[in-house]
């Protein structure tokens, strides 16, 4: 996975974070729980405010 896998991520974030307040989730937390994703591996400096907006958006929609 890498970091334009929104969609994988908000599904691994599901599955190992169901009871994350995903609306009010900081940043910071959200880009250290992709980093620790099984199968993610790209570089931590890739990402960006509006990457993790986007993750954060997919999460949201993923538990829809």
């Amino acid at each position: 996975m890498r970091w334009t896998d929104v969609y994988d991520i908000a599904a691994g974030l599901e599955e190992l974070h169901p009871e994350a307040d995903v609306v009010n989730l900081r940043f910071t937390d959200l880009h250290k729980w992709v980093l620790a994703l099984p199968g993610f591996a790209d570089h931590p400096d890739r990402s960006n405010e509006k990457i993790l907006e986007a993750i954060q958006a997919a999460w949201i929609e993923e538990r829809a």
